[in-house]
Parts: C-alpha cells; sequence; structure tokens
C-alpha cells in the first residue's frame, strides 16, 4: 500500500551497527549504540534499536489515540501515558524478531471504552500498522 509521506528524517549508523554510533542528519539527535549483555554485548548506557523502537512506538501510539478519540467520541483523559515494552530475540524459524507489549494507562475511563480506544489506536499508528502482520503486539488497558 503506497504511503504519501509528509515528513521524512534521515539517521545513519556507522562503526558496527548496534555497537557503534547512530546521528540523524539535521544534527538535532547522536546516540552512541551498545550491544546489551543479553545479546552478548557489554551493555551499559548506550542506546540501542529496541530503545529506540519504544520510546518511538509509545510515543506514537499516543499521539494517535488522540486521533481516534475523535473518531470514537472517547475522550483521552488528562494524564493519560503508554508503556511500550519491546523485546527481540531468536525466532524458530531461524533470525531475530521483536515482541511488543503496550500499557496504556487512561486514568478514569471505563474499561470497555479504554479497549475500544486502544484498539481503534491500533488501525491509525503508524508503528502498529507496519508491524501488524510479523509481531503480536500484547496491549493492556488500565483505568
Amino acid at each position: 500500500m503506497p504511503v504519501d509521506a509528509k515528513y521524512k528524517t534521515v539517521a545513519t549508523a556507522s562503526g558496527g551497527g548496534r555497537d557503534g554510533k547512530t546521528a540523524l542528519a539535521d544534527g538535532t539527535m547522536a546516540l552512541q549504540l551498545t550491544i546489551p549483555k543479553e545479546l552478548g554485548g557489554p551493555g551499559g548506557d548506550g542506546a540501542n534499536p529496541e530503545k529506540l523502537f519504544a520510546l518511538g512506538y509509545s510515543a506514537c501510539f499516543l499521539s494517535a489515540m488522540r486521533v481516534a478519540s475523535t473518531q470514537t467520541r472517547i475522550k483521552v483523559p488528562d494524564g493519560s501515558t503508554v508503556t511500550a515494552t519491546i523485546g527481540i530475540g531468536p525466532r524458530s524459524e531461524g533470525g531475530f524478531g521483536i515482541t511488543a507489549a503496550l500499557d496504556v494507562y487512561l486514568p478514569g475511563l471505563p474499561e470497555t471504552d479504554a479497549r475500544k480506544l486502544a484498539e481503534a489506536t491500533h488501525g491509525i499508528c503508524p508503528y502498529s500498522n507496519a508491524i501488524k502482520a510479523s509481531v503480536d503486539v500484547k496491549t493492556t488497558t488500565r483505568a
């Protein structure tokens, strides 16, 4: 399905990928990358692709929830948060895959409305759309 991209950004990784550096072309962000101990690396304070994915997915999903709110007529309560947990590991078919779980906190919203809003958001969120064929996203809602 074609996408009419309204915004693009460019990043370049260097120095070995997961144990190198990554930087945005516009100079607004540069990060040292470190392989987690769980994947055989030294661990430490550096970033990794899963951390970056968790940051992006949680922010994108919360933003998309505001759009879904207008479609479902379910107001996103003040103080709402989305916490993304991203995992990586070997797949039974070979290679590596990711896991994703979203914890959607919607204070004071009835559980049925919270679930309905989260479900609608998955259809809008670009991250959810990008991974829906390959990752089973576990979504929990809390009020």
